[in-house]
């Protein structure tokens, strides 16, 4: 036994002996850094626990338990048995934030039974600025299946927090029938307990700010057809919040709202991201730190750029001359791929289809195909349609698809979060993947944790994404304020499919009707790296080769899509953000400013020391601009971002 297996030996004895020294009824565990700690109490048969960073309590004492008609695990409790360890693994995923992630964690298991002897299983892993947990339910008697009622999970903060949420809506409002899919607005720095807009909770993630103690912020990973997508319920007056599951109501009233798990079984992950600033909140991999793969990929998959007609040119755009016009664009900037959007199937047809695919193929460039994700559950029209809610007919699709090389494809009109629902987001995703086919989801619910376990998994919508900059001047108004949301919430812990990077002035075909847009162009080419997601499908039109300024198309031609790593550098939600990512061996720094006052920042940048660097922004007039300098031993520069503007940094 060398020296290092014998300290590592050692280390994990201590630990276990630190847990297992009596049978008390309070707990600790804590992160490897010692910084963050989990308290955990059974007190008169109930489970409860509460959160410290650096002994400043951050959750108060929080429900735990489970409860469903065949038994009660949340009350009665008796403890009988507990075990630890330490968690240290390396893995690599190019579809995140970082390539490479080291995950060390410590680990406690902690067993009970009730009166009645069934069992329930409590597991907690916190690493440095993340907590996990999750409940397993061994099978005790005959039952196979626990029908769960009611996971009374909770959150319990401090007096003084403000939030950060966005509603969950109601089923079957919207266009169409199509919600709730994850697109309403965030209200910022709201007082804790404030009703949602639509009684009926908030959706994941959900950021929470304890005054000067730091932030936290809440979400869900490893959900699949095993149980249903949660949300959070409505607060109480004292500041509680807790797991909550679907509405009855949602996809059309399909399938039962609350899971039931196969025993023996397990409940998602339930995170929370615990800083005194925002910087883990930000860099954060805990969604992808606790899942594996669910299935080996059947290739190996590429990313990259895509260009997309459907955005500023709408419906009327589906048909073989524009689309041609698009994957010559795509051509010309070395895109890897374009999208062909809804109803396709009709107003090109199958047989043209194939043409547009082999004409992509002789330029280089993959296409991907939209599908309708409906059976019954909304009235959106668009085709095609009932391709996708059916095994038998699914696969016969794809199959069709491997054969004309169709790349990857986007599936819209989810509308709900039920275990049916997430049945079919994994059975889609499992199907593709045995032809080779990336999917991208729309008007859908939040990935939790899908990259890695779905090596064929892009991305997702779940956003109030730049369809709306398109359909109603109040998105573009609003356009920098929720693109400052995205890296602190909804990029924070998903690949997050917004289509960023609309280069005409006026959101219309010709660029001279529709809405306005309120941003510069800098603040447009900010976002193809402040928004993260392996495939980003930009807003860029054929016009825009002759109406912008080359240099803005050459930064567009060479930003990448994947990043081995990202750095948060300054910011704060629904005001500005500067963020650093690395793609191999050049950072790009990232900046805009939601502010109505110019924004003068100093900024260290460690990344860029002695690199030659080129800087776009924005002149007085609001025209971007290009620039270069040699940044030397200094790690510091200012930064001039105007309202509604922006600044990219890259260093080589």
């Amino acid at each position: 036994m060398n020296m290092n297996t014998i300290k590592r030996f050692f280390c994990g004895i201590s630990f276990l002996l630190f847990f297992s020294s009596a049978y008390s009824q309070e707990f600790s565990l804590s992160s490897p850094d010692e910084k963050l700690t989990v308290k955990l109490s059974l007190d008169q048969g109930k489970l409860y626990y509460q959160v410290l960073l650096q002994g400043k309590q951050m959750l108060e004492k929080s429900t735990l338990g489970l409860r469903g008609a065949q038994m009660d695990l949340s009350s009665g409790l008796e403890l009988t048995g507990k075990t630890a360890r330490s968690i240290d693994e390396t893995y690599t995923e190019p579809k995140i934030k970082k390539s490479t992630v080291r995950y060390q964690a410590n680990e406690l298991i902690c067993k009970f039974q009730n009166a009645k002897k069934k069992q329930l299983e409590v597991i907690f892993r916190v690493s440095n600025n993340d907590i996990a947990f999750r409940y397993r339910v061994p099978q005790t008697g005959e039952p196979a299946n626990f029908i769960i009622e009611e996971e009374m999970s909770g959150y319990r903060f401090p007096t003084g927090t403000t939030t950060f949420l966005t509603p969950q809506a109601t089923p079957m409002i919207g266009w169409m029938k199509t919600k709730p899919s994850y697109e309403e607005e965030y209200v910022p720095d709201a007082p804790m307990a404030t009703p949602s807009k639509y009684g009926v909770g908030y959706t994941f993630p959900a950021l929470f700010r304890l005054g000067d103690k730091g932030w936290v912020l809440l979400s869900e990973t490893g959900v699949n057809g095993l149980y249903c997508g949660s949300k959070l319920s409505e607060a109480s007056k004292d500041g509680s919040y807790k797991i909550a599951f679907p509405e009855a109501g949602e996809n059309n009233g399909m399938g039962r709202a609350n899971p039931t798990i196969p025993l023996p079984g397990y409940t998602p992950w339930r995170t929370i991201t615990v800083g005194n600033n925002l910087k883990p909140i930000v860099e954060t991999t805990i969604s992808f730190d606790v899942v594996e793969p669910q299935y080996e990929a059947s290739k190996t998959y590429t990313f990259g750029r895509s260009t997309w007609s459907w955005l500023l040119w709408q419906d009327n755009s589906v048909n073989f001359e524009d689309q041609k016009k698009f994957i010559d664009l795509a051509a010309s900037l070395g895109y890897e791929f374009t999208l062909i959007d809804g109803l396709w199937d009709k107003q090109i047809g199958r047989e043209k289809i194939e043409q547009l695919i082999e004409y992509a193929k002789q330029k280089n460039v993959g296409v991907a195909l939209w599908y309708n994700s409906n059976g019954f559950w909304n009235d959106a029209p668009q085709g095609p349609k009932n391709r996708m809610n059916s095994a038998v007919v699914r696969r016969k699709e794809m199959a069709w698809m491997q054969k004309m090389g169709v790349k990857g494809i986007k599936v819209d009109f989810f509308g709900g979060d039920k275990q049916e629902t997430m049945k079919l987001y994994e059975e889609i995703l499992s199907d593709a993947n045995l032809y080779g086919i990336t999917v991208i989801f729309h008007g859908c619910t939040l990935p939790r944790g899908w990259e890695r376990m779905y090596p064929n998994f892009v991305g997702s919508e779940a956003v109030l994404a730049s369809e709306n900059l398109v359909f109603n001047q109040q998105a573009n108004e609003n356009e920098a304020f929720n693109a400052s949301l995205h890296p602190f919430i909804r990029n924070a812990v998903g690949a997050m499919d917004f289509g960023p990077v609309l280069l005409n002035k006026r959101h219309n075909k010709d660029n001279n009707g529709g809405t306005i847009r309120k941003t510069t162009e800098t603040f447009q080419l900010a976002t193809s790296v402040l928004f993260q997601t392996p495939v980003q499908n930009f807003g860029i039109t054929p016009n825009n080769l002759q109406d912008v300024p080359a240099h803005v198309i050459d930064f567009m031609k060479n930003v990448p899509t994947t990043w081995d790593e990202t750095v948060f550098i300054d910011g704060y939600p629904g005001k500005y953000c500067v963020l650093a990512r690395r793609h191999k061996e050049t950072w790009y720094i990232t900046a805009i400013n939601a502010e109505k006052n110019e924004k003068n920042l100093t900024v260290s940048l460690p990344m860029l020391l002695e690199k030659q660097v080129t800087i776009y922004s924005d002149s007085e007039n609001r025209q971007s601009q290009i620039d270069k300098l040699t940044m030397g031993n200094k790690n510091q520069i200012k930064l001039k971002l105007l309202p509604n503007g922006g600044a990219v940094l890259i260093g080589n």
